[in-house]
């Protein structure tokens, strides 16, 4: 394989350097430039900075990469990051191919500028010639990297090349996955099945929406198809808030995984439900909507204030409480669901930030954290009520484990299986102890647009009467 060989160019000589204002006039009288800019500082900033992806985009954020931007813009931006992002792993196993030297230091930009452009390149249908033209101008607009834009322009063009080459042996499992989860997920799910996990990350994930009710009708309005267990999966790519019934309050976003274990906790119309950890709100939703007087609490007041603008859009009420779900007191409930910080690995396909911002230390951290969660839950449901656990990870730590802690400690409380059929379960998203366990790699589908889940794990438990 050719690679590049030049020598860096040389900075601006001969004048004295452009103003602020004179190079941000340069930078946007060139189409797509600033949206590229845009993109290279995400980039950075989730796997430099450990910022997640979604973060970078709300309106609130500090510093607000997109401001300014045209909505077509935006979404050029998400769309460069999110591939970036996501193929991360095989882009700089790629990068290092082609820089024979190892990357350049003291080269202010450059490697977000080069994953930027190589996403473009090699997983994106961007013209070969528009990606590698912004990608050397957004270097040349930096007074740290445009030394390098020479360096950028020959990587750039040799991936060009290459690129059958490059893109032919790369193993979504060795080359796409932090090598810390490639070996968790060996060692829990097995060789093969780690190997699915981690080609379903790859995959870009279609929109899950949960029906307040008629789901056939609104899966026919929306184009989608309604799935077994309820949820209507969509793989149209209209921007949400334009799509019908979502301003009427008649769905919400919730992947079809996330949508079960609010489903599986038995309660009677009017009982009163707390549901622990309730941010962002889906499932408080989903309770609130089968009749159920529910306290939501969750520690963060921000997190709550999204919850609670969901439920009014919806027309749904709920309690909400600002509290610490490991301490906080009240009389006990007829049930309980219980959604604790996790480390997220079940949601990498839908924020593939995820396995880049995670460290090795965080699982056990969080494991502790939702033992003590899962403890203090066990006192606030009555005798006779049920609980629910369930957390977005494919960590055994975080999920069966708990469990069978739990029993071990507390003789009052037993399992109560889940069963095929049971709001439209299959037989193969349960384990042999009747607890639920998704796996981004199940329910494949010949139009891969529609298949996967988020990776969940969910149990029922009852306390003794």
């Amino acid at each position: 394989m050719r690679r590049p060989t030049g020598k860096a160019s040389g900075g601006r000589t001969g004048s004295a350097r452009p103003t602020e204002a004179e190079r941000e006039a340069a930078i946007s009288a060139i189409p797509g430039l600033r949206a590229r800019i845009a993109a290279h500082q995400v980039i950075s900033d989730v796997v430099a900075g450990g910022h997640a992806l979604d973060e970078r985009f709300s309106p609130s954020a500090i510093p607000n990469r997109t401001a300014g931007l045209d909505a077509r813009d935006k979404a050029l931006v998400r769309s460069i990051a999110t591939v970036a992002v996501r193929r991360l792993g095989a882009i700089r196993r790629i990068l290092n191919q082609l820089l024979d030297k190892g990357m350049p230091r003291n080269a202010g930009q450059f490697e977000w500028i080069a994953l930027g452009g190589l996403a473009q390149i090699l997983f994106m249908d961007t013209p070969d010639h528009a990606a590698v033209d912004l990608a050397v101008r957004a270097a040349k607009a930096d007074v740290k990297t445009a030394g390098f834009s020479g360096l950028l322009n020959a990587v750039l063009r040799s991936a060009i090349r290459e690129r059958e080459n490059l893109l032919a042996d790369l193993d979504p499992l060795a080359d796409e996955t932090p090598g810390w989860l490639a070996q968790r997920w060996r060692r829990a799910w097995g060789e093969e099945r780690a190997h699915a996990i981690a080609a379903a990350h790859l995959r870009e994930p279609t929109l899950d929406v949960t029906v307040r009710d008629d789901a056939p009708g609104w899966a026919e309005k929306l184009g989608g198809k309604l799935l077994p267990t309820g949820s209507i999966r969509i793989a149209a790519h209209t921007p949400v808030p334009e799509m019908p019934g979502y301003a009427d309050g008649q769905w919400w976003v919730q992947d079809a995984a996330a949508a079960l274990p609010a489903r599986l906790l038995p309660f009677e119309p009017g009982a009163r439900v707390l549901d622990l950890c309730a941010a962002p709100g889906g499932k408080t939703a989903e309770l609130a909507a089968a009749g159920a007087q529910v306290t939501a609490l969750d520690r963060s007041a921000e997190r709550l204030k999204q919850l609670s603008a969901n439920l009014e859009r919806l027309g749904l009420h709920a309690d909400i409480v600002v509290a610490d779900a490991a301490t906080w007191s009240a009389e006990p409930f007829d049930a309980v669901l219980v959604d604790p910080p996790c480390s997220a690995t079940g949601t990498i396909r839908r924020h593939p930030d995820v396995q880049w911002t995670k460290k090795p230390g965080d699982i056990d951290q969080l494991a502790a954290l939702q033992a003590r969660i899962l403890a203090h839950a066990a006192t606030l449901v009555k005798p006779g009520g049920h609980i629910v656990y369930c957390v977005c990870s494919i960590e055994p730590e975080e999920g069966e484990a708990q469990i069978t802690a739990l029993l071990r400690k507390n003789p009052d409380f037993r399992r109560v299986p889940f069963e095929a059929g049971e709001q439209g379960l299959p037989p193969e998203l349960l384990t042999a102890e009747g607890e639920l366990r998704t796996l981004p790699c199940h329910w494949p589908n010949e139009d891969a647009r529609m298949a996967g889940l988020d990776g969940f794990f969910a149990a029922r438990l009852k306390r003794q009467g």
